[in-house]
Formats: structure tokens, C-alpha cells, sequence
């Protein structure tokens, strides 16, 4: 490997509190009117004072519990100055010198992604580009809703490797603030945004290319994307012997290529001091033993009782429990069949594909716990097979009937009768001299075709089992 990548993520979740962070405006903005969640305080007016929310710190405190994190006694604001069209104040309210967090972990593949730092900040407002994309628009609005809303940015230690593990911490991070009630995670509405630095280090030349910061991008596929186009243009000017300014850029999703927005800025330039109008935060022991208490089962806990209460192999697990509301799911139908694996196989094979072939959601799943329960006991009684269970299964999730209805409907029931797979069996060694002869002339891998024929003309519905037998019984007589 001659070039070696690395990645470093700055992370910024919207919390899910009822206000923002510094007034009592609704923290809902994605689905308001522009500019109709806005007062003095969340605009900057002249004499406004911020009023720090407690819920916030409870939830930032909460993130660096679930992300492993060292958790600060003392804390404090401080003022980020930069002048930008959404940023009504010329400066943002963050935490700089003294964060609320820091020496966090997430492991991803048995490695584990170190968390720098976890601080409280207030977001800016959002803004609208007329024109195809942000580098031909010909105008902007700004909707100053989400100005004030409550963050935390989460800054990675820069310990990933490939654009591909980026995207894997970034769909764990999302599931685990998604598992303790911190944020929603959505990217496409904004709750998460990732700002990606990525350096290129020549192994032979034991050269490093500059820092290049990759802003904003909303969704997962598009971090992994942005990273791998940003890994081979500069490994490109690498190998051309050009310089890599460092710089921060744009994605462009139309076009799946990033695009020069501005040099980066040093810290120096936005200019740091503390913010005068908001104490410092202080947080007790006590107060974090108290948010302890609310935590839930978290995904590693889960995937770990998930693997001894219900025996599913450990990379059921792992997908399962990787997703709170599949977990639940999955754990609703696991308690009340007799074989948990079924269901699990059933939902990582079977479910998962229909959902991604017909764009559903699993909170519009029509299959229920009890839809499982009724299947596995027409498997285990003999009634269906397990391949005519496959059919019964997609039937399921296109109607939600259960499994019966389906079966008796579609005269699904499997043949268990010897008697009538016994005439069906003489009936295909009758037509199928030929092979019959071979087999009798020690071809006795074409016992499979025989089984296959009797299987074809069933149409799947003979009992596996005794068309074995009973084609074994007939051939060797």
C-alpha cells in the first residue's frame, strides 16, 4: 500500500429538546414557516440576553455518557466570531476552551474511533441558494428558524482510515444518539451534519498532503462518496508533484465531486473569548449518576443479550441490535416463537430485501410478531414447507393476511400424504426411463433429478423429506 489515507470528523447533532438553547423559541424549525421561530435572542437584537436550557446540558451530558467520554466538572461558552449571511449575532455561541466532554471511543469493527472532544453549541440559520447548486445560484434566503438550536459537536480523533469506515461511524454514532433519545439523526432534515478532513500520507516519500475539509454533507452514502472523490484527486495531484492547498469544499451530490469553497480558516480567525453573558456550566457527580439511571440498553449491551437470551448468531445480532426500532421489532416476534434464529433470518434475508425492493419503512411493515409466530408452527407441523414459506412470506408483506389465510387461499399446504407421493414418484420414474436406467447403472447423482421432478410437480408442496425417502425407496427396488 503505497498511500495511506486519514480521515478526522467533526460532528454536529441537533438535540432534541422542546427549545433552543439560549431563548424558550421552538427548537421544530424544519417544518415551520421561514423565520416564524425566531425572537431578540436567536437573532442577536441588541440587548438580548441568552438564558442558558438545562434540558440541553442533560442531553449533552447524556451523548458523553452513551460515546464513553470523560465528562467535565467545569465548562464555559465562548464567543466564535465569523462573519456569514446565516449567523444574525456575527458570532456563535459554543464551547471552545472548556468543553463539556472530552477522551471518548467508538468502536467500529473491533477498532476503536477516539472522540476528541464533546461540546454544547448554538446552531446557525440555513441557507436557501437559487440555481441548480451553491456554486451557480444566482441569489440566497436565509431562514433564521434554526439559529439558536441546540448542538453538540462531536470532533474525532483522526483515527479512521478509509472513507468506508467513516461511513460506518457515522451510521453507529447516529444509531446510538438515536438509541438514547439525544437526536432524531436525520440527515436529510438537517439533526446531523458531517464536516470530513481528509489528508493523503505517500508511504514511499513519507510525504503528507495538506488538511482538505469536505463541509456539510447530508446523508451517509454521500460521506463515504465525498471522502473516496476527495482520497483519489489528491492522491491524482500527488502523483502529478502539484501542490494540495488547504482548503475547505463542497459536495456537490448532482455531480458526486466536491468543489472549492474558500481556503480554510485557522483557529486564530474566529477570534475566541469568553462568552460574558452565560456562567459557566458546572455538572456534579451526582447530576451525571442521576442521568445514568435514564439510560437504555445501549446497542452493544443489546447485540451482547441478544446473542445469550435468544442464541441468534453474532452477526444477526450485531445488524439487529444496530438499529433501535428494527431491534424492537425483531425482539417482539423473538419472545413468543420457539426459535428466535427463524425470525432473524426472516427479517435479515427476507424482510430486509422486500423493504429495499418496495421503499417501505419498518414502521409501515404490515408483517407482525404474531405473522412469525403462526409461519414457524406451519413450518414445524408440516403443513408448508420452508421454500413454499418463502412465498407465503412475501404474500405477507404485500398483504399482512397471516400465514393460514395465505396458505388455504392459494391451496399452499404441503403433500404429506406416502400414498399420493408415492403414485407421483412411479408416475415420474415411468416417464423418465433414460435416467431411470442410468441410475440403475450406478448414475447415482441422479437421484437429485428425480427428487427435483417430484418437486417441480408438486410445485414445491410434497413433504422434502418423505420425496426422499419414498424416491429412494422406489429407485433402489
Amino acid at each position: 500500500m503505497k498511500y495511506k489515507t486519514t480521515i478526522g470528523l467533526e460532528i454536529h447533532t441537533q438535540l432534541l429538546t422542546k427549545t433552543k438553547a439560549f431563548c424558550s423559541c421552538s427548537a421544530n424549525a424544519f417544518e415551520s414557516e421561514p423565520n416564524s421561530n425566531i425572537c431578540p435572542v436567536c437573532t442577536g437584537q441588541p440587548g438580548a440576553l441568552p438564558v442558558f436550557n438545562e434540558e440541553a446540558l442533560n442531553l449533552g451530558i447524556k451523548a458523553a455518557i452513551a460515546l464513553n467520554a470523560d465528562i467535565n466538572e467545569y465548562s464555559r461558552f465562548d464567543r466564535k466570531n465569523y462573519f456569514y449571511p446565516d449567523l444574525p449575532k456575527g458570532y456563535q455561541i459554543t464551547q471552545y476552551f472548556h468543553p463539556l466532554a472530552n477522551n471518548g471511543y467508538i468502536e467500529i469493527d473491533d477498532k476503536k474511533i477516539r472522540i476528541n472532544r464533546i461540546h454544547l453549541e448554538e446552531d446557525s440559520g440555513k441557507m436557501f441558494h437559487a440555481g441548480e447548486d451553491l456554486e451557480n445560484a444566482s441569489y440566497s434566503f436565509v431562514d433564521y428558524n434554526r439559529s439558536g438550536i441546540p448542538l453538540i459537536e462531536i470532533v474525532t480523533e483522526p483515527d479512521i482510515e478509509s472513507p468506508e469506515e467513516a461511513r460506518k461511524f457515522m451510521e453507529k454514532l447516529r444509531n446510538i444518539l438515536r438509541y438514547a433519545e439525544i437526536s432524531s439523526g436525520d440527515m436529510e432534515k438537517g439533526a446531523l451534519r458531517c464536516d470530513a478532513n481528509i489528508s493523503i500520507t505517500d508511504l514511499e516519500k513519507n510525504i503528507q498532503s495538506n488538511r482538505v475539509e469536505v463541509k456539510n454533507i447530508n446523508s451517509f452514502k454521500f460521506v463515504e462518496k465525498a471522502l473516496e472523490y476527495e482520497r483519489n484527486r489528491i492522491i491524482e495531484l500527488m502523483e502529478k508533484g502539484e501542490n494540495i492547498p488547504q482548503e475547505t469544499r463542497g459536495w456537490n451530490f448532482s455531480t458526486k465531486s466536491t468543489f472549492s469553497m474558500r481556503s480554510k480558516e485557522e483557529e486564530a480567525d474566529y477570534r475566541y473569548f469568553p462568552e460574558p453573558d452565560i456562567p459557566p456550566v458546572i455538572v456534579t457527580q451526582e447530576k451525571i449518576n442521576e442521568i445514568k439511571k435514564t439510560m437504555p440498553e445501549m446497542i452493544d449491551e443489546k447485540t451482547k443479550r441478544f446473542i445469550d437470551e435468544y442464541k441468534i448468531k453474532e452477526y444477526d445480532a450485531e445488524i439487529l441490535a444496530g438499529d433501535k426500532d428494527l431491534a424492537n421489532y425483531f425482539e417482539k416476534a423473538a419472545k413468543i416463537v420457539k426459535n428466535p434464529q427463524f425470525v432473524s433470518n426472516l427479517i435479515i434475508t427476507d424482510l430486509m430485501r422486500e423493504m429495499n425492493k418496495n421503499n417501505v419503512e419498518l414502521k409501515d411493515v404490515k408483517i407482525k410478531a404474531k405473522h412469525y409466530k403462526e409461519l414457524e408452527e406451519l413450518i414445524n407441523s408440516g403443513k408448508i414447507s420452508t421454500k413454499i414459506a418463502k412465498d407465503v412470506f412475501i404474500e405477507m408483506f404485500k398483504s399482512g393476511k397471516m400465514p393460514s389465510e395465505i396458505v388455504k387461499e392459494k391451496g399452499l399446504e404441503q403433500i404429506d400424504d406416502d400414498s399420493v407421493i408415492e403414485e407421483i414418484v412411479k408416475k415420474i420414474i415411468e416417464n423418465n426411463q433414460k435416467q431411470y436406467q442410468q441410475y440403475k447403472n450406478g448414475k447415482t447423482k441422479l437421484f437429485g433429478f428425480f427428487v427435483g421432478q417430484v418437486m417441480k410437480e408438486t410445485k414445491g408442496k410434497a413433504n422434502p423429506q418423505k420425496a426422499n425417502e419414498i424416491v429412494r425407496k422406489l429407485l433402489d427396488e
